[in-house]
């Protein structure tokens, strides 16, 4: 029997942890370059972009300390999709700019960056202890 070198799962389980948000870009680089080889790299950097704003949110919103936060990929076709699952309910919001929010400029845009990467192709739902988050990203060129 010949081994065959194992290709990444499609789920990760993470802490809540700030660590997180990097290991979920490290987790989608090598998953997608061993389940989609000769995908263009900007194509990789939007799937790693909208991965890191959903992680990013689930730690900030979504968990509380020794909760876990999953991912899933799907490379398959002409697209990505990810989803991020967390224990809690409240489904995300669009934050809108204001006085008092001025201070905190580096907030408040992952949802920006899903309207713009991925219009209309995102969403969320509930699961039975929690919710998802999904990301739909389409391949181009």
């Amino acid at each position: 029997m010949i081994d065959l070198p194992q290709a990444p799962p499609s789920t990760l389980l993470l802490a809540s942890e700030p660590q997180s948000v990097r290991r979920a870009r490290d987790f989608v680089r090598e998953f997608i370059n061993q389940h989609a080889p000769g995908t263009p790299g900007p194509h990789i950097d939007a799937v790693v972009l909208v991965t890191s704003e959903l992680v990013t949110n689930a730690y900030r919103y979504g968990t509380e300390p020794d909760d876990k936060i999953r991912v899933v990929l799907d490379a398959e076709g002409e697209r990505t999709r990810i989803e991020v699952h967390d224990p809690v309910r409240r489904m995300p919001r669009h934050q809108f700019a204001s006085a008092e929010r001025d201070h905190e400029r580096n907030r408040g845009r992952g949802l920006v960056i899903l309207d713009a990467l991925c219009p209309g192709l995102w969403g969320s739902g509930d699961r039975p202890l929690g919710k998802f988050v999904w990301a739909e990203i389409p391949r181009s060129g």
